[in-house]
């Protein structure tokens, strides 16, 4: 094959600085260009690249080493500006270079000042956290994984030194000062070791970094409910990372050999992620010749590809309602001063030393954190858990304890079938916010919940919840513990099969393996498919016969519904249900004319007439979309222990695809709700017929106004979820999208050893604004076309755009 030929010959006779890479026939390529110049020894890295349309870069090369570099070198070239920013945090010196009272927020789950991010991150420097966890031979990556981020910071580090930073044309970063040429593997595994911890530590960064003692001007006094169903569950849940009003998440079905026409598996997954920072994709292909076959796409700074296929199994992944970590509370003899089982300790206080740049001028500033042997101190009255003169919280984290993710996805990649992703995914022992969907060739389908959660069983939680904890766990299923038995009966435990101690194994995990199909949509991992209900497990995975969301409702309906026709799902049936834009919430409020009277109620004629036009999708051209989200928006919600009086028929777990439902006429909150939507529809300035392609525009950075079909996802119910967050671009359209469908992938499983990929990459390939990879893709996405993936040498030739041989040391 021409990929496997070129990296042969790269490696083989080291190829001089001016020949051009030939073609198959012999003549140069379009667009070819020369290699690095190598030194008179053989360089330590060499990587054959192959630009496609739309700027996906095809990589090979003859090692892990090699083909991270080629992976860093491409990701640079594609995402500097992040890339260098991830690096930039992961060093702590955010104050250093944007100032220390500006604010960073990662689109996900931290929201903090550059310099409360500095404070924790220095700390984790001081006290090596990321070296330790390398040389730790259980918790630390392995060969390939380390070869792979070395390579990767090569390939980054041969980017910037020809490209100085005079030279960068993305805007965002052009001319900065940190664009040098030399990163070290160690920035980019503290990169990697703080994405690990967004659904965690990542959380509570401001609560920690500003946590200290009792005083008489701050006296920590709690101001604590009397009962869970006093608590305002929404705001618990924001001040844990899962804030409802803007969930953090994705579906991913997967149709297995008895449900599709050619017998093979089939994937559609559609993670949910912004569309700018640390925790956007970019796609690439991976080739090692004989070794190693694997494309999708990664996160910004993970060598290894995150959500993916190869020639035999293709899977997504989805966010898991499971916790990755447990506060414990201790009882304080002093306002620093802690009781344990065996006497009283002193709260850690640590001091680090951030650079800070204020008015041009560099200087030095000393902060604090505390700590406890389980973990970071926080101070979060706001969610109940304050440093106060009786009591002091601090959080054990699973996912601060190991650096196994790149080891994770790496291997996945060399599966064979779902069974043996599964068996990798548990070998590697890093999984470590998300739920897992495959399909394989043979047409088996899995999902799995076998992230990385505590250790923490039913029966301990009960012996070892406090007063507050009770609560946390009532109200978001967080349970509590006492910190003065932390190193007695309340410590987590370990399962014989787990990778590590301190997490759940595989046995006490939920997974299962079928052959119509299963799917997740974010809700827990209870119901993959109404005849295999996952029970039975630690309630820190999440909840089981417990009510689904409208966007679970309609992923789990696209392929029962077509089966219950009698039909089975094809490559192209099964991919269309991306562009489907159903909304499930309008189908089941419009049953028997509910909504209709509802609005009539207003006495909103004209608004009234737009909503009962609407045809109840969320395509570009639907008109009334806008209403509805209004409207859903402002349903009253109610404390926990009332019934949720929206519906007339109330959640059943022995009918959980179809209920709650029933609108509630009958309720004035539901009315009012209506009148203020169509209020602020009125106030907006937008015609109630407006057509949703004109309202719901591209909104990520230099991205223009393009009319976006979807919408919002768990209460309105579309599985196509776009969302509005965070604007910086086209702020002033009605709803620019800046969050939600990114890298989509439709893999079809064919005979004879063929694969069809469809992917799309909603916000492009580029995070420059003047590439031309970056809106392309935005544009095909809005008119609900797909890439066809160049999978294989052929298929590559096809669509080559330009090809180069990068080298470096």
């Amino acid at each position: 094959m021409l990929r496997r030929l070129v990296s042969s010959l790269a490696a083989a006779a080291l190829l001089p600085a001016a020949l051009v890479v030939p073609t198959a026939a012999g003549a140069p390529a379009p667009g070819a260009e020369a290699a690095s110049s190598p030194a008179a020894k053989a360089p330590r890295y060499q990587a054959t690249i192959e630009w496609t349309k739309h700027g996906i870069p095809h990589i090979s090369a003859d090692g892990f080493g090699s083909l991270g570099f080629g992976s860093g070198y491409a990701a640079a070239e594609a995402s500097l500006c992040t890339l260098a920013d991830t690096l930039v945090t992961g060093r702590g010196e955010r104050s250093l270079w944007f100032g220390p009272k500006a604010r960073y927020h990662d689109q996900v789950t931290l929201d903090a000042t550059n310099l409360q991010v500095d404070t924790v991150v220095a700390d984790l420097h001081a006290r090596r956290v990321v070296e330790k966890l390398l040389a730790d031979p259980v918790a630390g990556p392995g060969k390939q994984a380390r070869a792979m981020v070395k390579g990767y910071v090569a390939g980054l580090n041969t980017y910037l030194r020809e490209t100085p930073r005079n030279r960068v044309t993305d805007p965002a970063c052009r001319g900065a000062g940190y664009l040098e040429p030399d990163v070290t593997p160690l920035d980019l595994w503290y990169g990697v070791y703080l994405a690990n911890l967004l659904a965690s530590t990542g959380v509570f960064v401001p609560e920690i970094a500003d946590a200290s003692p009792p005083s008489l001007t701050d006296p920590g006094l709690p101001q604590l409910p009397l009962r869970a169903a006093d608590v305002d569950r929404d705001a618990l849940l924001t001040g844990l990372g899962r804030d409802p009003g803007a969930p953090f998440g994705s579906n991913a079905t997967a149709a297995g050999g008895r449900a599709t026409s050619t017998g093979r598996g089939m994937l559609l997954g559609n993670p949910h992620f912004p569309w700018r920072g640390r925790y956007h994709f970019t796609q690439q292909h991976q080739t090692i010749p004989g070794r190693y076959d694997v494309a999708g796409a990664s996160l910004i700074g993970s060598p290894a590809i995150n959500i993916g296929w190869n020639k035999d199994v293709a899977w997504s992944h989805t966010v898991s309602t499971a916790y990755r970590f447990t506060p414990y509370e201790y009882r304080l003899l002093g306002p620093t001063t802690y009781l344990t089982e065996s006497g009283p300790e002193e709260l850690q206080r640590r001091e680090v030393r951030v650079r800070v740049r204020e008015g041009g001028t560099v200087r030095t500033v000393t902060e604090d954190v505390w700590r406890t042997d389980e973990g970071y101190v926080i101070d979060d009255p706001a969610q109940l858990m304050p440093w106060s003169a009786l009591s002091v919280w601090a959080i054990r984290d699973a996912n601060a304890e190991h650096l196994r993710t790149i080891d994770t996805f790496l291997d996945m990649g060399k599966a064979r079938n779902v069974r043996d992703l599964l068996r990798r995914q548990d070998r590697g022992g890093g999984m470590p916010w998300v739920n897992t969907t495959a399909a394989d060739r043979k047409g088996d389908v899995l999902y799995a919940d076998h992230s990385v959660v505590p250790h923490v069983t039913d029966e301990m939680e009960q012996r070892c919840l406090t007063v507050v904890g009770r609560v946390l766990d009532t109200v978001a299923g967080l349970p509590g513990l006492d910190g003065t038995r932390a190193q007695g009966d309340c410590a987590w435990g370990a399962d014989p099969d787990a990778q590590r101690p301190g997490i759940l194994g595989p046995r006490n995990l939920p997974s299962v393996v079928r052959r119509d199909w299963v799917m997740n949509a974010n809700d827990s991992y209870w119901l993959p498919n109404p005849a295999s209900p996952l029970e039975g497990f630690p309630s820190i995975l999440g909840c089981e016969r417990c009510e689904r969301t409208m966007r679970t409702r309609v992923v789990a309906d696209y392929v029962a519904r077509r089966l219950a026709s009698g039909r089975k799902e094809t490559p192209a049936s099964f991919r269309g249900h991306q562009h489907e834009n159903r909304v499930m919430a309008a189908e089941v409020m419009r049953a028997d004319g509910a909504l209709d009277r509802v609005c009539a109620m207003t006495g909103e004629t004209e608004a009234c007439a737009a909503l009962a036009r609407w045809d109840g999708r969320s395509d570009r051209d639907s008109r009334g979309v806008h209403l509805f989200e209004a409207f859903v928006e402002r349903l009253p919600t109610l404390p926990l222990d009332l019934v949720d009086t929206v519906w007339t028929v109330p959640f059943d777990p022995a009918d959980p695809l179809n209920t709650p439902r029933g609108l509630n006429e009958a309720n004035p909150g539901v009315v009012q709700a209506m009148s203020d939507a169509i209020a602020a529809v009125r106030e907006a300035g937008v015609p109630f017929d407006a057509r949703w392609g004109s309202l719901q525009v591209a909104g990520d950075r230099g991205a223009p106004p393009i009319g976006l079909g979807g919408g919002e996802g768990d209460d309105v119910g579309n599985a196509n979820v776009v969302s509005s967050r965070w604007v910086e671009d086209n702020a002033g359209k009605y709803k620019p999208i800046t969050y939600g469908s990114s890298h989509i992938q439709a893999i079809s499983y064919r005979a004879g050893g063929r694969l069809d990929a469809r992917t799309i990459l909603t916000y492009g390939q580029s995070e420059d604004p003047t590439s031309p990879w970056s809106s392309d893709q935005t544009r095909l996405f809005a008119q609900e076309r797909w890439v066809r993936f160049p999978w294989t040498d052929a298929e590559v030739r096809r669509d080559l755009v330009r090809r180069r041989v990068v080298v470096g040391g």
